[in-house]
């Protein structure tokens, strides 16, 4: 079903004071093929994948999880990244003291 107004620029988009506001007039508005090619594919726009992760298993006592995740919330974070953030921070460590990496 083609809309009544095609959208030739950017431009022409204007500043909504609300979703519904918004909503409306897409409802009544598309992009023109024109408009539709000139714009960055999906791929352009997103950031690269992290890499993938493998899950381990390691075991804390009650005691040194908890403190594990007082610190995390205190820093507004997972206590798994902040776990993750700890044992990469200690392997660059050692890992200098060791010889295995450039001063």
């Amino acid at each position: 079903m083609k809309k009544a107004n095609t959208i030739h620029s950017l431009d022409e988009i204007p500043k909504f004071d609300s979703e519904a506001e918004e909503a409306a007039f897409w409802d009544t508005h598309e992009f023109s093929d024109e408009l539709w090619d000139s714009l960055p594919s999906a791929e352009d726009a997103l950031p690269p994948p992290r890499p993938r992760t493998k899950p381990v298993a390691v075991r804390f006592d009650e005691q040194t999880l908890s403190r594990l995740k007082v610190l995390a919330e205190a820093r507004h974070k997972g206590y798994q990244t902040l776990l993750k953030e700890f044992v990469m921070e200690r392997l660059y460590e050692e890992e200098k003291r060791e010889g295995l990496i450039g001063q």
